[in-house]
């Protein structure tokens, strides 16, 4: 399909999280404007949060969309983990009058993105020189937990897509211990996600409270963050303390899965609302204490993505792969013994 045609451009970008959608329109390679984010609260499907962005920004028309949209795919239906919206994918297509409509898991988006994050959207947390031609390892908590790899391929890049937050969690001290009897006893299986979350911060701290023998709050995310941030109140101190060192460990534990040299990435929603706090948190003494392996884990370094939009360049360029011109296999003109070529073999 030939990008030159006059409808290629603009296209419309998305990044769907549990909570709120980011949409864009890229009016040229590279170019990306009209920014919007839309809590998903507000919009009974996908469709109606689409239309809405479309007229906010005065798009008349859109050939190609693609959108990044946090959680599992597996063919046209999507049924969301963390939101209200179930959709087909080709009947929203046809319902908004696209030719494309892309949808890939928001982490493969944001991996896709690394390589062409800025340097100044990057806030390293120690570690050596990031090794070349190495896998890039991707962790974030948000509404959930995303987790995605860059490996490269072929001179270029290949984006793993998995659900890698529901992971099992396995505790390193006693005071983790706890915790895990604690969430085990209400919900089963204990995966990352369900700590490393926005819900997994209040889940933490009302472990505490119950390890404690205190009253079990229902505190909100944020105000978890608050109090822990201002220091006014010691048990939420502990509940960053404890989350920035949960996510130390499982971006290790990645790490080492991956053998992720070029650099391990921390996205999501809620570590750059730390910032400042997290850089002097259990997480790179927790990342590094792998026993055997900690000197390995010690040269690898960590970034903070910092960006505000960081997944929509890696939707474009999955878009854009998409869209891009493709040649023509080559012809097999080997004449066979039988006579004739191979393209006129039939099986």
């Amino acid at each position: 399909m030939s990008t030159g045609l006059p409808e290629a451009w603009p296209r419309l970008l998305g990044d769907v999280g549990g909570s709120n959608a980011r949409f864009a329109l890229e009016t040229a390679p590279g170019v990306i404007e009209d920014i919007l984010t839309l809590s998903n609260d507000r919009y009974p499907t996908l469709e109606d949060a689409l239309r809405d962005y479309l007229a906010q920004v005065g798009a008349r028309r859109v050939a190609h969309a693609a959108i990044g949209i946090a959680n599992p795919l597996n063919g046209d239906q999507v049924t969301m983990t963390n939101c209200h919206w179930r959709f087909s994918i080709e009947a929203t297509r046809r319902a908004l009058g696209f030719s494309t409509l892309l949808l890939l898991n928001d982490f493969t988006a944001l991996a896709l993105a690394l390589p062409r994050l800025p340097r100044g959207e990057l806030s390293r947390i120690g570690g050596g020189e990031p090794r070349p031609d190495s896998p890039l390892a991707l962790i974030g908590p948000g509404t959930g937990l995303g987790v995605s790899a860059l490996v490269p391929h072929a001179g270029g890049w290949r984006a793993l897509s998995g659900e890698g937050g529901h992971t099992s969690f396995a505790p390193a001290n006693e005071r983790e211990i706890g915790i895990w009897r604690y969430v085990s006893a209400r919900f089963g299986h204990v995966s990352h996600e369900r700590l490393l979350s926005g819900s997994g911060l209040s889940l933490l701290h009302r472990a505490l409270c119950a390890l404690d023998g205190a009253a079990e709050l229902d505190l909100a995310p944020s105000e978890v963050s608050a109090r822990g941030l201002s220091g006014a109140d010691a048990r939420c101190r502990e509940t960053l303390e404890i989350f920035c060192g949960l996510l130390g460990s499982a971006a290790g534990n990645l790490a080492l899965t991956l053998g992720a040299r070029g650099g391990v990435y921390i996205g999501g929603g809620i570590v750059p609302r730390l910032s400042g706090f997290f850089e002097q948190s259990p997480f790179r003494r927790r990342f590094e204490d792998k026993g055997r392996m900690s000197a390995y884990l010690a040269d690898i370094p960590v970034y903070l993505i910092t960006s505000a939009y960081p997944a929509l360049p890696g939707v474009a360029a999955h878009l854009a792969d998409h869209l891009a011109p493709r040649d023509p296999a080559p012809v097999d003109t080997t004449t066979h013994p039988r006579g004739g070529t191979a393209g006129d073999m039939h099986a």
